[in-house]
């Protein structure tokens, strides 16, 4: 395997906020250790966010839970330039793509996104001061509105995972988590590795399947609207792809009204939505009672009522 300084790399850091404890399990650490990647120090301690130690801190523009946002260096330094490579395959929040992946850059224990009430108002002190104060009536305000407006799987019970129910208001508080956090991050180029996609819940169920696809764009919104629909499901059904756009992160959420190229000898060529394959990317996203566990979340859209 080659070594990072023949590849012209000088610094090459790794980092997983995650599932840290898995590391040599998995192989990282020998990894790492014979291309001389430098592994970074996952679990933040109070003073390590206090005294700011291999951690940069992020305000929150008109955060909705969050006030502020810690991530690993160097994401927001100064000169850096943000490549967001995520894995096409299937989590409790339908796809796990471009916007999602960059949950894995908050430091821990902020990074706790789908954790439901008790990931924000049963977080550590240390936490506390950084939770917006009106977070609870402001999601709920958000939460019953959506609810009102008759989008699909808000009457789910919802999917158990890892001991935790994620049901449709543990997708509001995760879509409001995900929306702060994507306020604060500036991305130069967002990709989608679907050379194999995997349906499933992300962890332990699921199966690969070859796709044959690698997606990219500088807008991830728009990349994982696109991909949401080439993944067999329905983006307006999304929590996340809505709530994105009623906070003016994104301009839509309607992959048909979004342009799409083939990238041939080296330059985009213009194609149709429908040039591309769809597949059946399943998901554990909000199943209805009786739904199989493993389902697409293709329900008719009208994307001509639901302008936002």
């Amino acid at each position: 395997m080659t070594g990072l300084q023949e590849l012209g790399l000088s610094r090459f850091h790794f980092i997983e906020s995650t599932s840290y404890d898995t590391w040599n399990l998995r192989g990282f650490n020998d990894i790492n250790e014979r291309l001389g990647v430098e592994t970074g120090e996952p679990q933040r301690r109070p003073r390590h966010l206090r005294d700011g130690f291999e951690t940069n801190w992020a305000k929150v523009p008109d955060g909705v839970v969050f006030r502020r946002i810690p991530h690993y260096a160097p994401v927001g330094e100064p000169g850096t330039w943000l490549l967001n490579i995520a894995k096409w395959k299937a989590h409790s929040m339908c796809l796990t793509q471009a916007v999602k992946n960059e949950q894995g850059l908050v430091a821990h224990p902020y990074t706790s996104f789908c954790g439901g009430w008790r990931a924000v108002l049963e977080v550590p002190d240390f936490v506390k001061p950084d939770i917006q104060p009106r977070v609870e009536r402001v999601v709920n305000g958000f939460f019953e509105r959506h609810r009102k407006l008759d989008y699909v799987r808000y009457d789910t019970p919802g999917s158990r995972q890892r001991g935790s129910l994620i049901g449709p208001i543990e997708q509001e508080i995760w879509a409001h988590k995900t929306c702060d956090n994507m306020s604060t991050l500036t991305t130069g180029l967002a990709m989608i590795e679907g050379i194999y996609a995997r349906d499933g819940d992300g962890f332990t169920l699921g199966q690969d399947f070859l796709t044959n696809l690698v997606m990219f764009s500088n807008d991830k919104f728009r990349l994982d609207a696109v991909c949401l629909y080439l993944g067999g499901h329905e983006p307006g059904n999304v929590h996340l792809c809505r709530i994105a756009k009623e906070r003016g992160l994104t301009d839509t959420f309607n992959p048909w009204e979004i342009p799409v190229y083939e990238w041939i000898d080296g330059a985009a060529a213009p194609r149709k939505l429908t040039d591309f394959p769809r597949h059946a990317i399943r998901t554990v996203y909000l199943p209805r009672q009786g739904e199989a566990g493993l389902h697409l979340v293709n329900d008719p859209f009208d994307y001509d009522k639901y302008k936002l």
